[in-house]
């Protein structure tokens, strides 16, 4: 058996027994406090934040909805001839409809006579005619729902197809072939959107923002957007195409008929007025400011449409 050696102890006053602890503690504490930016420093680093990427194109909800319910109503050339030509007829806008002649003559009856003036807009002649007015909604358009909102843009888009319809039903009277597309509301945000397109920050300057606040820019009241030479220069490009295509009978992607551009032009000139009754974003006057200090001001009109 190992003989256990006598430990020494030492026996402290109990002042200087409390002394004694209460040191030992605060050497532990410190010791603790000490340590901890030790333990810290060999933690991983976190890896650097990375900025989300907008998608370089994304639409409103709005126009989404709207392009979403052309190519949903266009549906309908799946159906029989029959079922179609009947649809065209009763939704179409046609002219002679509106003539002293018994309303029986025509599908739809005296219902057709109220909403052909804006149903007809949602119809189109094929695919090609749709992509050619959708890809015109593309830039005009997204910023327009974006400004208006989707109510407010629904409206609009109805009002302009119906100044469209009126504006063929002057120079097409007696007609009895339907006019189908939405060309004279794409006509109407165009109009719309150069009120404020080339504003400074707008989504055509050259110093625009984020797609947003590029669309809420203050608008240029209209005598003054009349005097802005890219204004102007858009106009001219606008009317000449308008009227070529006119002038010339031409037609685009829709199987031979002929470009109704007297509703294109309708439909421009009321979104370039009425746009005022619309716009929700408050007039200032550095809007003018804005437009005439903008870089891309000293940039030509464009040379096509």
């Amino acid at each position: 058996m190992t003989p256990v050696k006598a430990r020494k102890f030492v026996h402290l006053h109990p002042a200087a027994k409390d002394a004694y602890l209460g040191a030992s503690a605060r050497t532990k504490g410190l010791d603790t406090l000490d340590s901890s930016p030790d333990s810290s420093s060999e933690l991983p680093a976190e890896p650097p934040q990375v900025a989300a990427r907008e998608p370089i194109l994304t639409l409103p909800s709005a126009l989404t909805a709207y392009v979403l319910l052309i190519a949903v109503i266009h549906l309908r050339v799946l159906l029989p001839s029959e079922f179609e030509d009947w649809t065209i007829a009763v939704f179409g806008f046609i002219p002679g409809r509106y003539d002293a002649t018994p309303v029986e003559l025509f599908p739809g009856g005296a219902g057709a006579k109220v909403w052909t003036f804006v149903s007809y807009s949602l119809l189109h002649a094929n695919l090609t005619h749709i992509v050619f007015n959708v890809l015109w909604l593309l830039p005009f358009g997204s910023a327009l729902a974006r400004r208006f909102g989707p109510f407010r843009f629904f409206v609009f888009m109805a009002v302009t197809a119906a100044a469209g319809a009126l504006a063929h039903l002057l120079t097409h009277e007696h007609a009895v072939a339907p006019m189908i597309g939405a060309s004279a509301s794409v006509s109407g945000t165009m109009a719309a959107a150069i009120r404020f397109a080339f504003v400074q920050g707008s989504f055509l300057s050259f110093s625009r923002g984020e797609a947003d606040q590029a669309a809420k820019v203050p608008a240029l009241p209209l005598l003054r957007a009349l005097r802005d030479r890219r204004v102007l220069g858009f106009l001219a490009v606008w009317f000449g195409v308008n009227i070529i295509f006119g002038a010339g009978s031409l037609a685009l992607g829709t199987d031979g008929a002929p470009v109704a551009w007297q509703a294109h032009i309708g439909g421009f000139f009321a979104g370039l007025l009425l746009f005022s009754l619309f716009d929700p974003v408050p007039r200032t006057n550095d809007a003018a400011t804005a437009s005439s200090a903008d870089p891309s001001n000293s940039i030509d009109p464009p040379d096509q449409a």
